[in-house]
């Protein structure tokens, strides 16, 4: 259901830099861009959302997390950016398991 963890760390808190990092968590799930969108929207706090053509984000907190969902053929992209800062509110293992409870 999903392909691909990458792990890597972000150093960035500005939305265009975050943009621009590296992904902490990127999966592949069966699920719909538009069902894991919803999912998500109801799990995670302090979201607003924004849609590029096809490609959905949602930030959480004050440009903490950035998630980015793209269709695809089989299902859905999911990438998870993070900046340096702390955002207390929502906490990486809390993060994870919303999007694994949310992709799979």
């Amino acid at each position: 259901m999903f392909a691909a963890f990458a792990l890597t760390a972000c150093s960035s808190a500005s939305g265009p830099e975050l943009r621009a990092s590296n992904p902490l968590i990127y999966v592949s799930s069966r699920r719909a861009a538009s069902d894991v969108f919803n999912c998500l929207e109801d799990r995670l706090p302090s979201v607003s959302t924004s849609k590029m053509g096809n490609t959905s984000e949602l930030v959480v907190g004050p440009n903490a997390w950035l998630v980015t969902l793209t269709p695809s053929q089989y299902g859905s992209t999911v990438k998870v950016q993070k900046s340096a800062g702390d955002y207390g509110r929502l906490p990486e293992p809390e993060m994870r398991f919303n999007i694994a409870r949310c992709t799979t």
